[in-house]
């Protein structure tokens, strides 16, 4: 696998954590450092919890934005004025929610360094279990490119994908909404589908940029960003989710993705929503019926 310029190393796991916020029965930590690139902005992560003793199963949230933009604190816009957040309303559940920042593509680095990025976290994450009251399960969960960089990091295992970066620990259950699987077909099918609204090919396309180039003249990198290829036999359950209307990533890549998971024998669940759109924009119902059965997904797979 080909790897980014400058690794991406976990904090000193010695590192003091800074102070939490206790609110409503959560515990909050903002902005903490989870990894050092030289060179780069500081990688920071939230995490929320119960506000009890009792260890708790994690839930590592990967957000989506072409991996050009988004941020850590919410889930997409059509959840930005939850209150609570979604992300309280999952801590609230029984799960610790810790939500990634990661380098983001031409301005920063191209892939893998964002995977690294998400890979640096769990590592970080699982030095940190004991001091935030974390159980041995692990989830991860992302939307749009975040869903991309979900799968990888599960399917990947504990493999570095670049010099001095490891990560701990297997992915128990990996909940992937609308993220793009192939990235050496998705071209094609975005043109099959009929309703796509930007072309993955083009060299100033978002896949384009995160690979260096178009994926055609990038077989071998592009093969290695993508979900479907990394697919191997023990891996985590997966639930997919994909608008049957989305016109940035085809739904052929998530039915991709579920042959694969199939025919590896893994436990996979995969969902088209009928005339959603990418983001479930316009929807608000749609949002929280995806919501909902995303946390009884987790809930099923990771607490007791």
């Amino acid at each position: 696998m080909p790897t980014s310029s400058t690794e991406t190393v976990p904090a000193p796991a010695a590192a003091p954590l800074p102070a939490p916020v206790r609110d409503g029965g959560l515990v909050t930590w903002r902005a903490v450092e989870y990894a050092v690139v030289p060179g780069y902005r500081p990688l920071l992560l939230d995490l929320v919890r119960p506000a009890s003793t009792a260890e708790v199963p994690l839930v590592v949230f990967v957000h989506g934005g072409g991996w050009q933009v988004g941020s850590r604190s919410g889930m997409g816009p059509m959840f930005a004025d939850w209150s609570p957040s979604p992300f309280a309303e999952l801590a609230a559940s029984g799960f610790a929610v810790a939500s990634l920042d990661y380098r983001r593509l031409s301005g920063e680095a191209r892939f893998p360094a964002p995977l690294d990025d998400v890979r640096a976290g769990l590592t970080w994450l699982a030095a940190h279990r004991g001091e935030l009251g974390l159980a041995g399960r692990t989830a991860l969960w992302g939307e749009s490119a975040g869903g991309h960089l979900a799968a990888l990091a599960a399917l990947t295992g504990s493999a570095p994908t670049g010099p001095g970066v490891t990560a701990r620990g297997e992915v128990a259950a990996v909940v992937d909404w609308y993220g793009p699987a192939d990235l050496t077909t998705i071209a094609a099918d975005a043109a099959a589908s009929g309703r796509s609204i930007t072309d993955p090919g083009a060299p100033g396309s978002r896949e384009s940029l995160l690979l260096g180039g178009p994926a055609a003249e990038r077989p071998d990198v592009a093969r290695a960003a993508s979900p479907v290829a990394q697919v191997r036999p023990g891996a985590p359950p997966f639930l997919l989710v994909h608008g049957a209307a989305d016109r940035f990533v085809p739904t052929r890549q998530s039915e991709r993705l579920a042959a694969a998971l199939r025919d590896a024998g893994a436990p996979v669940r995969l969902e088209l929503v009928e005339g959603a759109d990418h983001l479930w924009l316009g929807d608000p119902g749609l949002a929280r019926a995806a919501f909902d059965g995303a946390v009884a997904f987790l809930a099923e797979h990771l607490l007791p």
